[in-house]
């Protein structure tokens, strides 16, 4: 096992990460405002859009993560990923000139364009550069890799809502695909000359069959030797059902419920998530001490408490700003703090089921009950408005009272995971002849 990780691999780290998460933050932040504003302002496109991409996600990573395991490569997986990632988002932008009578036929498009990319962004990232961090990495440098994979979203969100912002503004939705997609083609070529596999990454043939080795995992005993980590996952669960409530909407609220142009919104979101972004540095050094639930259960009540300044700010600057700031740091502590405590539980020679397994409780689920529980709030307590002359709701601030009430479930099973994560600690410590 890697125990520490070289310059080279830190600068790809940053490079791939950061490239795959503006891309994410392409399609979390700029697809849905895309469809209200080129295709129609439906919630329900939204929803089945959100659904499927999460569900073809889900499935790429575990079957592709498991063929990456027995073949025992991830750098291939990580190149044509992001290649072919990069190739779709593009495409997905020509939605714009499909015809809007039938709306079946642009929104079926959207849908299918959005699931094609995320199952190439999929392969690329999760089923490839989310397991070779894994491999290049040990239990003494996880808090600094998790805080460097929280961040990257957290940059991206930035550069989502400022910079994509003003180019969309400047030049339209399709010239900004056209942009992004192109990057991330650029970085999986990059990847193709200068990264490489751990050197102790060995193919894992556990089983004779590509089938049963996929099978493997769908077993109760798999579930039983690894307690701790399931209920880590179904805190993460629960998180993202009540994160993915809001997310998708939030540029949505800002400009056309607020009123706030893209740049204003995208400076409101930005700027406060850039000091929250600070906390991951001294976040690192109490997760490497083990204090993974303290760290999360400060991050879901400040999250929390922002959700709901965000719903009762009236549209006030300041409130709106704190608000931002409290949730960008909830998020921000609890995907690092998840990170690296679902990375020193997986069993070795099951990374990349496991990070398959990951997906189902931190974007397949979350993906379809968030929209699920957004659209009829939306759609009950939204506004009504045109937009683009054609009528549709817009989420009000009832969507942030939700979000706030399901992300604080988290709690719950926190408990359950700390309980087993203090028991195993005790147990490590204890004489070897007892």
């Amino acid at each position: 096992m890697q125990t520490e990780i070289s310059r080279k691999n830190w600068i790809l780290i940053w490079v791939l990460g950061l490239a795959g998460q503006l891309c994410w933050n392409v399609e979390n932040a700029w697809f849905s405002t895309f469809v209200y504003n080129k295709i129609a302002p439906d919630p329900s496109i939204i929803s089945w859009m959100v659904g499927l991409s999460a569900v073809v996600t889900t499935f790429c990573t575990f079957f592709i993560g498991t063929w990456s395991d027995r073949v025992g490569r991830r750098k291939p997986f990580v190149s044509i990923g992001y290649i072919f990632w990069g190739i779709f988002t593009i495409v997905f932008g020509l939605g714009e000139f499909i015809p809007k009578t039938p709306l079946t036929l642009a929104a079926t498009f959207v849908v299918l364009a959005d699931a094609v990319m995320s199952f190439f962004g999929s392969f690329g990232y999760d089923a490839g550069f989310s397991i070779w961090t894994t491999d290049i990495s040990s239990e003494r440098n996880r808090g600094r890799l998790g805080g460097a994979l929280a961040v990257m979203p957290v940059i991206a969100t930035i550069f989502g809502t400022i910079v994509s912002s003003m180019i969309i503004d400047k030049f339209d939705y399709l010239p900004f695909f056209v942009m992004m997609g192109g990057m991330v083609i650029l970085f999986g070529i990059v990847s193709l000359f200068f990264m490489k596999d751990a050197p102790d990454l060995k193919p894992r043939r556990d089983e004779p069959t590509y089938l049963k080795q996929v099978l493997r995992v769908f077993n109760w005993r798999t579930v039983r030797e690894n307690r701790e980590l399931f209920w880590v996952f179904i805190v993460m669960l629960v998180y993202f059902i009540g994160f993915n409530v809001y997310f998708s909407y939030i540029t949505i609220y800002f400009v056309n419920y607020l009123g706030y142009s893209y740049t204003i919104s995208g400076a409101l979101q930005g700027g406060a998530l850039v000091v929250a972004s600070f906390m991951t540095i001294p976040t690192a050094k109490l997760i490497d001490k083990g204090l993974l639930a303290r760290v999360i259960l400060i991050a879901l009540i400040a999250n929390s408490i922002g959700l709901l300044c965000i719903a009762f700010s009236n549209s006030t600057i300041v409130f709106l700003s704190i608000g931002m700031f409290l949730a960008g740091c909830g998020y921000i502590l609890t995907l690092q703090t998840l990170t690296a405590w679902m990375k020193n539980l997986y069993p070795e020679d099951q990374r990349g089921q496991f990070e398959g397994i990951k997906q189902v409780f931190y974007v397949a689920l979350p993906m379809i009950f968030g929209p699920m529980i957004a659209a009829p709030v939306i759609n009950t307590w939204g506004k009504q408005m045109l937009i683009n002359n054609v009528s549709g709701m817009v989420p009000g601030p009832s969507l942030f009272l939700v979000s706030a009430a399901v992300t604080a479930l988290a709690i719950l099973p926190l408990f359950m995971a700390n309980r087993l994560h203090r028991h195993r600690i005790a147990l490590s410590e204890l004489p070897k002849n007892v």
